[in-house]
């Protein structure tokens, strides 16, 4: 794809946003090809500007039990968060949380006790008997606009175990000599499930560009499990996966939170487009050791919005670009380092982006 070069006119606030939580008001700009044209360009590794998040829509349709039962649902049904809440796709109660904005199973009794369990009592949904037409209706509008589509997908495959048998019944699964066949099993079989609601997706939501699965895999400090648990016991479901999303010409993004730089060759491996960890992990690094092998989503330095000039947010942005808008090595924002797109910051960012990757 090739651009004319970076016009002034092209700053003109054509629209402006809410900002990521506890991030400032986002603005979107007269740009020269439209956000889900940029969107895919970052993906095929020819980028236009510095994707930031405003050139894409969140969709995660009501029709999914899961997103209800999460109380994460993004779609034109006007679900409000505080009405979700109640069974997933597998029957299993999720409760919503007021004070943290989330739903959890209740732990303490797991429906599983041990992996072995699930041949005899999970009882797998059917998909078929879901409003898809009714949820297409309803969606027109939602996703009939011009930036990239991207559909979330919620408990991924070590997730959906979490959810069965609680944290710690999960993680033991994960290297019990008993139980890891079964989890095996169990992924595959989550696998095919996937493909199948991934199929209805494409079917009718034709609109939907890419797909963003969520599958947490640490904590603050450290991954739950080593590497060559998760190169075993997920990677080749996963794989799976995301070969059939690139069959269909479909990206794919994954949503793991942790610190998970040992598990970055793994992510790799599976073979997601992106990834943007959360700040516990050196994103700098990240990028330089693998972000020519993956979109590495990069947070900026910090500092504090509130007391920094603005010619000092420009010089930030301009130090930002300079490292991570490399046109043979294309990276993205982490939107976990929204909080300091400012106004001044978002403009220059986009600026001197656009004249990098112009080159």
């Amino acid at each position: 794809m090739t651009l004319p070069e970076f016009d002034p006119k092209e700053l003109t606030v054509v629209e402006e946003k809410p900002g990521f939580p506890g991030a400032p008001p986002a603005q979107v700009y007269n740009f020269p090809i439209t956000p889900k044209e940029a969107f895919i360009a970052m993906y095929n590794r020819n980028p236009a500007w510095q994707i930031t998040g405003v050139e894409q829509v969140l969709f995660c349709p009501k029709i999914n039990p899961d997103n209800v039962a999460r109380a994460f649902v993004f779609d034109g049904s006007g679900m409000l968060q505080s009405e979700g809440g109640g069974k997933d796709m597998f029957g299993i109660e999720w409760e919503y949380i007021a004070q943290v904005g989330g739903s959890m199973v209740r732990p303490g009794k797991p429906f599983l006790a041990d992996a072995n369990e699930w041949y005899e009592k999970v009882i797998w949904p059917d998909i078929d008997s879901w409003d898809w037409e009714g949820a297409a209706k309803i969606n027109e509008q939602y996703l009939g606009t011009n930036k990239y589509n991207c559909c979330w997908l919620m408990n991924g495959w070590y997730e959906r175990l979490i959810s069965f048998m609680d944290f710690e019944g999960a993680v033991v699964a994960m290297i019990d000599d008993e139980q890891m066949d079964a989890v095996k099993t169990l992924f595959d079989k989550l696998s095919d499930l996937y493909i199948k609601i991934i199929d209805k997706y494409l079917a009718y939501f034709p609109q939907i560009d890419g797909f963003c699965i969520h599958d947490d895999w640490g904590s603050q400090k450290e991954t739950f499990f080593s590497p060559v648990t998760v190169k075993e016991m997920i990677v080749p479901y996963m794989r799976r996966v995301n070969d059939y999303l690139h069959s269909r010409g479909k990206f794919s993004d994954l949503h793991s939170c942790g610190q998970l730089y040992k598990q970055v060759p793994n992510i790799i491996d599976a073979g997601w487009d992106s990834w943007g960890g959360q700040l516990m992990n050196d994103t700098h690094k990240i990028y330089a050791d693998y972000g020519d092998k993956m979109i590495i989503a990069v947070s900026p330095g910090t500092f504090d919005p509130a007391t920094t000039t603005e010619e000092d947010q420009r010089a930030a942005a301009r130090e930002y670009a300079a490292k991570f808008c490399n046109p043979d090595k294309p990276s993205m924002f982490n939107v976990y380092g929204s909080p300091l797109l400012t106004r001044a910051f978002r403009e220059e960012l986009y600026i001197q982006s656009r004249k990098y990757y112009g080159r």
